[in-house]
């Protein structure tokens, strides 16, 4: 079996003869092979075994048939090493019983030592290439700052981030300290996933489309731009042509123009934008991952299709298109239709591509 390299050779901006395709949460609760694990083992425990997080990442593999594997794991598993009670509680999602409100909070977090904190998860990485050794890249992920932060702020998921904001205006010397904590923990922990064989790393920034433009640029964008500068770096290291940095920050279609300051190789955009306008406003230097609405799964077919092609003619011949979902695969998404909506990228993005 040849070694399927699209999402690669996308990421780098080369000629493909087809789209590639993941799903983010592709490894996850709308499989019931998935859920069979899961109902004999915790969430966390989940991450922190290799067998279990190895296995889980292959199902999407092997029975949906993307082209890319995404480790099993969960941005917040940096939490614990850096000093933070962290739970998964049934049907709450992430809890830290011990959030960052204060000066002494953030005084006493700990930069967190990949390793030692998380050598589960490049364990996980390590063996996982070998069994993808003959079929699709392994991508590696974690959180960037400002999503990190306002979890570790709020205490749990949140739609308002009143003691996120009010700590960032208030106490901007405060959120500097807690952000340079941070954004040195996420340089460890993702530059240590490449030196495990992570061959792409994704940086999600899932709740920075809260975040006014103006505030975005004065206290969030400096510091992902670190984390980005440096795994570019680190993965020039290891790898000649680079380890490719996708950078999602989603919400933040309303300043694609900052978001792109950030660098990376790549800008994974989410549903809220027209395709033809996510063309026109990412510049060329950048592939473009994304971007149907994760609910298309429950269309009929052929609505599935129509929208499908709608994006791969937006898109056309440029260089540079990873298609994926606009946000995570919802928990009761058939994986059958996920496979047909696999199927109809890969065709047609072959006829359009190849000018038919």
């Amino acid at each position: 079996m040849a070694f399927n390299d699209l999402l690669l050779r996308a990421a780098r901006r080369e000629p493909t003869e087809s789209t590639p395709v993941w799903m983010m949460r592709q490894a996850g609760r709308y499989m019931a092979e998935y859920r069979e694990i899961r109902a004999k083992h915790g969430f966390l425990e989940m991450c922190r075994t290799p067998e279990l997080a190895v296995e889980v990442t292959m199902q999407p593999v092997d029975l949906v048939g993307v082209d890319a594997a995404i480790l099993f794991s969960d941005i917040l598993v940096v939490f614990p090493g850096m000093g933070l009670d962290l739970e998964f509680a049934k049907g709450e999602g992430p809890v830290i019983h011990n959030p960052v409100r204060t000066a002494s909070d953030v005084h006493n977090l700990r930069i967190s030592d990949p390793i030692a904190d998380t050598g589960y998860v490049m364990e996980s990485l390590r063996i996982l290439r070998g069994e993808l050794e003959h079929k699709v890249p392994l991508i590696g992920f974690g959180g960037a700052p400002f999503t990190l932060a306002s979890y570790m702020i709020e205490g749990h998921g949140t739609r308002d981030y009143e003691y996120t904001k009010a700590l960032m205006w208030g106490e901007p010397a405060l959120w500097a300290e807690l952000m340079e904590k941070i954004t040195e923990t996420v340089i460890a922990y993702l530059s240590a996933q490449i030196d495990a064989g992570a061959q792409v790393i994704q940086v999600f920034d899932s709740w920075v489309g809260y975040v006014a433009p103006r505030d975005y640029e004065r206290y969030v964008l400096p510091y992902t731009t670190r984390v980005i500068e440096a795994l570019t770096e680190h993965g020039r290291k290891v790898v000649p042509e680079g380890v490719p940095i996708i950078h999602f920050p989603n919400g933040a279609t309303s300043m694609l123009d900052l978001a792109q300051k950030a660098g990376g190789d790549v800008i994974g955009v989410d549903w809220r934008l027209d395709m033809k306008r996510v063309v026109e406003q990412v510049d060329e230097r950048f592939a473009i991952q994304g971007n149907i609405d994760p609910v298309a799964l429950f269309a009929p077919d052929d609505e599935l299709e129509r929208m499908v092609v709608e994006i791969l003619e937006a898109v056309g011949t440029r260089p540079g298109h990873i298609f994926n979902l606009g946000h995570g695969i919802h928990k009761t998404s058939d994986p059958e239709k996920a496979r047909t909506m696999i199927r109809f990228v890969h065709e047609h993005s072959a006829r359009i591509r190849g000018g038919k």
